[in-house]
């Protein structure tokens, strides 16, 4: 199992969430968020194909599809997170944290 903190940032509304897979194929996905709007993401997502998931483009990506769907705010970085945490479930990427690290010069 891939588990993924996401401290997004100024809102202060964290998110875990958890992928397995027993196939490298298919990702069980769960959302636990102080977020009303991506928990609603996670319960529309479920179990995805790590491959349409992984090798699609923004537009096409089923992740980010349902994100249009539950919430505006293009700079939360959870549907990137929910897309690393299928990889590395899948066995697509090892895992490895991602950072921004953002400052004001």
């Amino acid at each position: 199992m891939i588990r993924v903190e996401v401290d997004p940032g100024i809102c202060g509304l964290r998110t875990t969430i958890q992928a397995s897979s027993e196939d490298g194929r298919l990702v069980k996905i769960t959302i636990d968020s102080q977020c009303p709007s991506i928990r609603a993401l996670g319960e529309s997502l479920g179990e995805l194909d790590a491959f349409q998931v992984c090798f699609t483009g923004f537009q096409d990506s089923p992740v980010y599809q349902a994100a249009a769907e539950h919430f505006k705010h293009a700079a939360c970085p959870v549907p990137a997170a929910i897309i690393k945490a299928v990889e590395a479930a899948a066995g697509l990427a090892l895992p490895k944290n991602t950072i921004f690290t953002i400052e004001r010069t």
